[in-house]
């Protein structure tokens, strides 16, 4: 198959086109760099913005069989920025579904959207495929008006639409990333480091989360399951492990040897009401369609761990 992979420089979209190039598939891998990208002769590397349409019609110069759309304005930098969100969350995006459109084959579009469409505050009660849309953010607002346009385009035999939600991936990169959720990932660094952490939700906050592994596997098998076995919507909520703060911490120290007493609690009631109130989480029709969780927080901790072992080295 040749699979377009856009945001394909990230922490998702690396491990992504390194695993489709381990399955056979030929990649054209687009980005605004992607010098971290070893290459290869099934890698076709196009650096750009996708907020160009000069970039896309590279990026579909050769035809397409399946595109992952991964690149985005994250939840923090589209707060700051609305434009610059709307330029690439929307307007971007859009020309995508177009080109794929154009390619005249009905490829496979799996689009990386969020739990944010669902919004805060959550329902306590829980979560499952019957709680509606209803986000609060700029970046849940753009994410669900394009699930939206994914299930237009499919309806219309214009393409074949896979959304998927995706949760707290772990562990992302140490370092700036314009997200509000980053000390998910921070905790890890901090912790395998035998460093002092300064948690900005308490101990009792509660998370959903998935490993980078998984989300990629979950991602490729997007590329090919059975459309009949998605919802009308064309959308779900992918599986997750759900577990507080505190357990995670513990769980992290646990692993590495560290002390979880590095961890102190200063939480701050924005963040823990947009990040730390995830209440029990349901998700019927993502399983049904073969998608899948870690298994339990201490698998996702271990892999979590492996993946920053293996980007430091």
């Amino acid at each position: 198959m040749s699979i377009i992979v856009t945001g394909a420089g990230g922490f998702v979209g690396r491990k992504l086109v390194a695993d489709l190039l381990a399955r056979g598939n030929d990649v054209v891998a687009v980005d605004t760099v992607l010098q971290a990208l070893t290459s290869a002769d099934a890698l076709t590397k196009i650096e750009g913005d996708i907020g160009d349409t000069r970039t896309i019609g590279k990026a579909f110069d050769r035809g397409c069989d399946g595109l992952v759309h991964l690149a985005t304005v994250p939840g923090g930098a589209a707060e700051v920025d609305p434009a610059a969100s709307r330029r690439i969350n929307i307007d971007a995006m859009y020309d995508l579904l177009d080109a794929a459109k154009a390619a005249g084959s009905r490829p496979r579009v799996v689009y990386a959207s969020s739990i944010a469409v669902l919004g805060d505050a959550l329902p306590q009660g829980g979560v499952d495929d019957t709680t509606p849309v209803s986000p609060k953010m700029i970046y849940g607002g753009h994410k669900a008006m394009m699930e939206v346009a994914v299930a237009c385009h499919s309806n219309r035999g214009e393409i074949d639409g896979v959304t998927v939600r995706l949760s707290g991936i772990l562990a992302r990169p140490k370092g700036p990333s314009g997200m509000k959720s980053a000390f998910m990932s921070d905790i890890f660094h901090a912790l395998r480091a035998r460093e002092p952490f300064i948690c900005p939700v308490s101990r009792e906050a509660t998370i959903w989360a998935q490993s980078v592994e998984q989300c990629v596997a979950n991602l490729i098998h997007a590329l090919s399951l059975d459309a009949a076995l998605m919802p009308s919507t064309r959308a779900v909520t992918l599986p997750a492990v759900r577990f507080s703060m505190g357990d995670l911490a513990d769980e992290i120290a646990r692993q590495t040897g560290a002390s979880a007493d590095l961890v102190s609690w200063r939480p701050d009631p924005a963040l823990e009401q947009a990040f730390g109130t995830q209440p029990p989480l349901a998700t019927p029709a993502g399983e049904a369609a073969g998608f899948r969780h870690d298994g339990s927080l201490a698998n996702l901790v271990q892999r979590a761990l492996a993946r920053i072992e293996e980007d430091g080295a």
